[in-house]
């Protein structure tokens, strides 16, 4: 048949090596084909086309493939309109020579395929995703050429795709979708370039399928060519506004996208997914809720980002997220926002740890029953946040324990654990210990902490460490300004039935270190029992440690907080064992020492005095002190500074005789704790050394017989007002 239709010289030409053989040849094809068609003999046609396709396009030589294309595309154009009923047999093997070794041919195959897509038009759309495949995969061929004939085929058919009404977009996108994470920079441009186009076609609605093509756009975001990233970015733009500016749109699987974009090592990447974030977060609405979890662990880590324009974003994005008020009923899992927000307490930046907190906060604040139900979850996380580094991070970690705290038995529970923390991490008593009293005395009431702390630290098997924290503690309750307050209802413990028990509630603890139970007395005006207290004391007692307390106890004296103390010096008759207490503790403190000298400067300005009315004789600075002990009325005891009465072991409910023995008694199991401290380490020690070893006396280090210790102190075994024990 091939030889009555087309002639022998006609296909020999058409596998000629040179090229204007092989054109001729095809001009000839054509006005055959043209002739069949005006006949009406399709049957013929057929049988031509076939012919091309099996002795031409699939011959192994490289001149009958050129010679296939190039008869293919010339029979096309001889069948002209009537073309499009045997596409089916023109099209694949033309598509096929895409693929071709042959760079030669694959240039024929794009000129091939550009004349016939010319002839049929909107008929070549059913071909659509396999020209599209097999154009994506030239946009990237080795071949400058072939790249070239292939750009040309492409603007020609995006030009056929948008007059079309037979595209379906259906179709196209799952290819769409597969390509996307090509990483070639020339199939990059090819693609966004279709999808620019698609998106300016009215009839085609890419919007709706953008969730499945729009993380392969972000990818495009980070690509090393500028043009690419521009072209990326600008089709990204479009998109927004086209959001913006749409009723309806699928918020949530794109939000999905961000999120993950949002954490992408690329800086631009990143700003571009935040912002994207903030329009939903503007835009979403109801549909967001369920994302809103996701959401905020995109946007707390950028709140830290090294680049401002991302901080920026990442902040406005947070207080909008914040700024929306939903309830659990509407999908909005709380339990979801607490797990992110206590994984980003962990973060590294302090930015991100802060704004973690202010959500938890807020959250208490909105859904308290909720956040309550995850408590255990986060409580460990935010206890150990007290440990923070940033000052910041502390102070709104109380704030959210102070919340949680109103209840009384997580109160409990923070008051233990933060003892526990303290006992744990000595470093974050000393740096933080102020800082963190001080706040939870502010947000929850400075009674009630230090009432709870008393008591924690009243069984506290760890002598050493609770000495240390009732230091620390009795410190914060002198200095602070925050414990105004309670220092002011300790001042009134001998006349005020709430600071009687509240100087009760802190004795019991403040018996672990002497020098507090002395300021603890000072405090609340008990002076007689503060003497009491430092006529009991042992050589044990007298270490460095107590008199560097007792050295910032002789200075804190002479701060405002003490004024009132200093004043009534100027009524020595009215406050004896005021006097007394001050000059037991300047007999306690070596004499070349600088609290010394300050404590006697102070005690040389007290002015003379007399009882009774009774006029006392003027003397030297010196001996003022023995004089006014002297003048004390016959038959009376001073019972506290102020006072006169007949029983001085108990006053206005305090049993201060108890109280004494509560205090030796602890002081006993100190010093017994110490003793034994101090064996354990000499037995362990390898590097002992007896004959250098300073040995006390062993008269002085011989431990009060217990029957001694446990004995009341009794009128006989001090003196009577006015003499000092010695």
């Amino acid at each position: 048949m091939d030889g009555s239709v087309i002639p022998t010289a006609v296909l020999r030409n058409l596998s000629d090596k040179l090229y204007e053989k092989r054109k001729n040849a095809a001009l000839e094809v054509e006005g055959i084909v043209k002739a069949l068609a005006a006949a009406g003999d399709h049957d013929k046609i057929t049988a031509v086309i076939n012919l091309l396709t099996t002795e031409f396009t699939f011959s192994p030589q490289a001149n009958h493939r050129k010679g296939g294309l190039i008869g293919l595309a010339a029979a096309t154009v001889g069948l002209t309109s009537e073309a499009s009923q045997h596409l089916e047999q023109i099209v694949p093997p033309v598509l096929n020579s895409f693929a071709d070794q042959d760079s030669r041919v694959r240039y024929y195959a794009c000129e091939a395929l550009y004349n016939i897509a010319k002839v049929v038009r909107g008929d070549f759309i059913v071909f659509f995703n396999q020209i599209f495949d097999a154009l994506c995969k030239l946009s990237a061929d080795s071949d400058a050429n072939v790249q070239s004939a292939a750009h040309l085929l492409d603007r020609l058919v995006k030009d056929i795709v948008t007059e079309s009404d037979q595209f379906s977009i259906e179709e196209f996108i799952p290819l769409l979708r597969e390509r996307m994470n090509v990483l070639n920079p020339y199939v990059r441009q090819f693609l966004v370039g279709w999808i620019t186009v698609l998106d300016s076609v009215p009839d085609i609605d890419m919007l709706g399928f953008l969730p499945d093509f729009l993380d392969g756009l972000f990818n495009m975001l980070s690509d090393s060519s500028h043009e690419i990233r521009q072209q990326a970015d600008s089709a990204l733009s479009e998109f927004l506004q086209e959001i913006k500016n749409s009723p309806s749109v699928d918020y949530g699987r794109m939000a999905e996208i961000l999120v993950q974009r949002a954490a992408s090592p690329d800086e631009f990447t990143r700003l571009t997914a935040i912002t994207w974030i903030y329009e939903f977060v503007k835009l979403g609405g109801d549909q967001l809720v369920p994302y809103y979890a996701d959401i905020l662990g995109a946007i707390l880590p950028c709140i830290s980002d090294k680049e401002e324009k991302i901080r920026v974003v990442a902040r406005e994005t947070n207080e909008e997220l914040r700024a929306i008020q939903v309830v659990p009923a509407e999908g909005f899992d709380v339990g979801a926002i607490l797990s992110i927000a206590r994984r980003q307490l962990s973060s590294e930046w302090e930015s991100t740890r802060v704004e973690a907190l202010h959500w938890i906060s807020t959250l208490l604040n909105r859904h308290r029953a909720e956040v309550l139900n995850f408590l255990n979850d986060i409580f460990d996380t935010l206890l150990k946040a007290l440990s923070d580094p940033s000052d910041e991070v502390v102070l709104l970690v109380l704030e959210v324990h102070a919340c949680i705290a109103k209840d009384p038995q997580h109160f409990r529970h923070l008051v233990v654990f933060l003892v526990h923390n303290f006992q744990d991490d000595n470093s974050l008593l000393e740096r933080r210990g102020a800082l963190i009293i001080r706040r939870l005395c502010v947000l929850l009431d400075a009674e009630r902490v230090y009432r709870e702390l008393s008591t924690i630290l009243e069984g506290e098997a760890d002598l050493d460490f609770a000495s240390i924290m009732v230091q620390a503690l009795n410190l914060i309750l002198l200095t602070s300004s925050e414990l105004a307050g309670l220092r002011s209802l300790l001042k009134q413990s001998l006349v005020n039935p709430a600071g009687q028990d509240l100087f009760v509630s802190l004795y019991a603890s403040w018996c672990h270190s002497p020098m507090a139970i002395i300021s603890l007395c000072l405090l609340a005006q008990t002076y007689q029992h503060a003497s009491s207290v430092i006529q009991s004391l042992v050589e044990e007692d007298i270490n460095v440690k107590f008199l560097v307390q007792l050295d910032k106890l002789v200075r804190l004296l002479e701060t405002p907080i003490f004024a009132y103390l200093r004043l009534q010096l100027l009524e020595p008759g009215r406050y004896i064992w005021l006097l007394k207490v001050l000059y037991g503790l300047l007999m306690l403190l070596p004499q070349q020492s600088a609290a010394f000298k300050i404590l006697r400067t102070r005690l040389k300005t007290v002015p003379p005095s007399s009882f009774s009315g009774e006029q006392m004789k003027q003397t030297s600075s010196g001996n003022s002190y023995s004089q006014i002990l002297h003048h004390m009325p016959s038959g009376s005891q001073v019972i506290e500074d102020g006072d006169v009465n007949h029983d001085a072991n108990v006053h206005n409910g305090i049993n201060f005789a108890s109280r004494l023995q509560q205090f030796e008694h602890m002081q006993r199991q100190h010093r017994m704790h110490s003793k034994s401290s101090q064996a354990q380490s000499r037995n362990n020690s390898t590097s002992y050394s007896s004959s250098k070893e300073v040995q006390r006396p062993e008269e002085a280090r011989r431990p009060m017989p217990t029957s001694e210790m446990n004995k009341p102190p009794s009128r006989s075994s001090r003196r009577g007002p006015g003499q000092l024990q010695v």
